[in-house]
């Protein structure tokens, strides 16, 4: 039986499982991002904390432990929300996980996020960073539950793909602020002076905006290739 006798619906399995290939990937990603982040937090020991706490700001390692724990509820929640067969397949758990991932993952955590990011020890150019993240996670995630709650649902999707861009940006973050220490270490005593400090903050500022920056800009040029795929027949 050639492609063309063969029933539409199965022709739409087999396209669907190969424009997929990412489903299986990402919640590997997902788990073993979580599997490496998550641990120093568990003991609640501020010693362990991968992120200094400034010095004189008491409340920041108990709204950093806040925001870790929300965002991974995020993440989690998240990457069920985008997977097909659950939401194609069982959709009143894709509903009940998407309120997870908005009431338990996104806003709280975002909230959480601003205050971090606003006393940030990575220096300023950081801070920012963080604060125009916490604000368009929050910003998008919220404007995605509205369009679902009003019933439109393509809006919804084109939201909740922004909020999944900048919810998976801690992954990206990560790799570019490798990239950028392997970039430039070697310029410690040119560049920065011998100054450690500036370095380091030199690094987690360009991994802080390329982290989201990015992700949130593919995802906008996927958004507008499919919707310019759409227009093409007309």
């Amino acid at each position: 039986m050639t492609t063309i006798e063969r029933p539409a619906a199965e022709v739409r399995r087999t396209k669907t499982w190969w424009r997929r290939p990412w489903v299986f990937p990402l919640g590997l990603l997902v788990a073993a991002f979580l599997a490496f982040s998550l641990p120093p937090y568990l003991g609640l020991d501020p010693a362990r904390s991968r992120i200094p706490a400034p010095e004189g700001v008491g409340w920041y390692y108990p709204v950093l432990v806040t925001h870790v724990g929300f965002a991974s509820v995020a993440m989690v929640a998240c990457a069920l929300q985008i997977w097909p067969w659950l939401r194609q397949k069982h959709p009143a758990v894709h509903r009940r996980t998407g309120r997870v991932y908005v009431f338990a993952g996104v806003l709280p955590a975002s909230i959480a996020g601003f205050a971090i990011a606003l006393a940030s020890p990575f220096g300023p150019v950081n801070s920012v960073s963080g604060v125009l993240l916490a604000l368009l996670w929050f910003g998008c995630t919220a404007q995605g539950y509205r369009m679902a709650r009003a019933r439109r649902f393509g809006d919804h999707r084109r939201w909740m793909v922004r909020s999944f861009a900048l919810c998976m940006s801690i992954i990206s973050n990560r790799i570019w602020g490798a990239v950028s220490t392997i970039a430039l270490e070697p310029q410690l005593n040119t560049t920065f002076g011998g100054s450690e400090v500036a370095l380091g903050q030199a690094i987690a500022g360009i991994s802080a905006w390329t982290g989201w920056v990015l992700p949130l800009l593919l995802a906008e040029w996927w958004l507008e290739r499919g919707r310019g795929r759409r227009r093409a027949p007309a």
